[in-house]
């Protein structure tokens, strides 16, 4: 299925909204560029299409217009790993991923689409005394913030997923992990098609093959956009652009605190299934769930060099191959489908900056680095709440630009340590 086809459920039906007369079936109108919008969202993945839905369905604000400069979520929103959790360590990071899985957890139903969203628990492995210590730790502060979280013990990790080796004579042997059940995996174009749909049906415009190529700021303020199919006059832009974010805000002179890196991802072939659960490990540094196909999602860390690129080195894919089967010898046989990579911004405490910006009426939205899909429902509630007042929630609030002046950090390179 392509971006726009209608799931099987509706073939044939003709989608509210959908007035293109050679396209019946298409799940969002594909709308020519208005001169002017209350709100302008630079970014058609999942974070701008969830933004658009809930400026118009909390806020009532339906003169939006989602620019994207190829098709809707076909940047990092179609080459993530889909794993939705809120085990995070800071109370901060805590607050914003667990409202998000509380959203995702009747997301279905409110977007009237299927997101084939699985709650099948997420284990993050320990291998040294030191993890083991970080983990408990991290479980006792998500039960102080209301997030379901457990110790396991290698018998128990062996209980939640048979597949893993916790032989002690390995070289990196399974001493633990922490377990959290309602966390999963989702399908993520079926979710980026919900809510384009969802939030086309409110009548929110989305406008695809539109690069921005400037912002227009006048005394302080934005103004508008530059784009390819021509110049859009806008009340406030609100910026959801992932590992672009620092070239599109450095068009109004806002410099972001970002580096942006490949971050690369495989699937095997299709296999029976076999891996009930998803898991992560930090040591050996790689992360595995099975899609509801069959195929094995793998992913690793991400390359350090900073680049654009889509893609990225050998060596990672070789080493997350080693980290795997460590992990799970039963895969030694199976074969690797296809690879593929994404842009991920990243700060300097890894989590990431949601508000206001030194220009007035633009908004930012940037530096999820490893971690955006699972925030977002959270985040585009959030941001849409902080682009309609002009003010931020408070589970974003924690997340300002200014943090990185006054210091106030919400350092998450421990939950973040590996890609995810």
């Amino acid at each position: 299925m392509s971006p726009g086809t209608p799931s099987p459920e509706t073939q044939g039906r003709r989608t509210p909204g959908a007035d293109l007369p050679d396209h019946p079936d298409r799940l969002w109108r594909s709308a020519e560029p208005k001169r002017a919008y209350d709100v302008v969202i630079v970014g058609g993945g999942g974070h701008g299409l969830a933004t658009a839905y809930y400026l118009a369905k909390n806020h009532g604000i339906t003169d939006v217009a989602v620019l994207e400069r190829g098709w809707l979520a076909g940047g990092n929103m179609a080459r993530n790993t889909t794993i939705i959790r809120s085990n995070y360590l800071w109370d901060e990071s805590a607050g914003i991923y667990e409202h998000a899985l509380k959203l995702w957890e009747g997301l279905e139903e409110d977007l009237g689409y299927p997101l084939l969203f699985s709650q099948r628990g997420v284990l993050n492995l320990a291998h040294s005394l030191q993890d083991v210590r970080d983990s408990v730790r991290r479980v006792n502060a998500n039960r102080l913030n209301g997030v379901d979280a457990e110790w396991l013990t290698p018998e128990q990790v062996k209980e939640v997923c048979p597949i893993v080796d916790v032989s002690p004579d390995v070289r990196y042997p399974v001493l633990g992990g922490t377990y959290q059940p309602r966390a999963g995996i989702a399908k993520h174009d079926y979710v980026a098609w919900g809510f384009a749909k969802a939030a086309a049906d409110l009548g929110v415009d989305m406008i695809e093959h539109c690069e921005v190529t400037g912002l227009d700021v006048r005394d302080g303020r934005v103004t508008g956009v530059q784009t390819t199919r021509g110049p859009i006059a806008a009340g406030k832009v609100a910026l959801a652009a992932a590992g672009h974010s620092s070239v599109v805000a450095g068009y109004a002179g806002v410099s972001l605190p970002l580096q942006s890196h490949p971050l690369q991802a495989l699937v095997s072939e299709l296999l029976e299934p076999v891996h009930p659960t998803v898991v992560m490990s930090n040591a050996v540094h790689v992360y595995v769930s099975q899609a509801h196909k069959g195929e094995l999602v793998m992913g690793a860390g991400i390359d350090a060099a900073n680049s654009y690129r889509r893609r990225g080195a050998f060596h990672i894919i070789e080493r997350q191959m080693s980290a795997a089967l460590e992990l799970f010898p039963v895969f030694a046989r199976a074969h690797v489908l296809r690879t593929w990579g994404g842009v991920v911004d990243v700060t300097p405490d890894a989590s990431p900056v949601v508000g206001l910006t030194p220009v007035e009426d633009l908004y930012v939205n940037c530096g999820w680095g490893t971690g955006g899909f699972k925030a977002t429902p959270g985040v585009g509630w959030c941001y849409a709440h902080t682009v309609a007042t002009g003010e931020p929630h408070p589970l974003n609030a924690p997340f300002s630009l200014d943090r990185f002046t006054t210091g106030k950090l919400v350092d998450e390179h421990g939950a973040a340590a590996v890609a995810h």
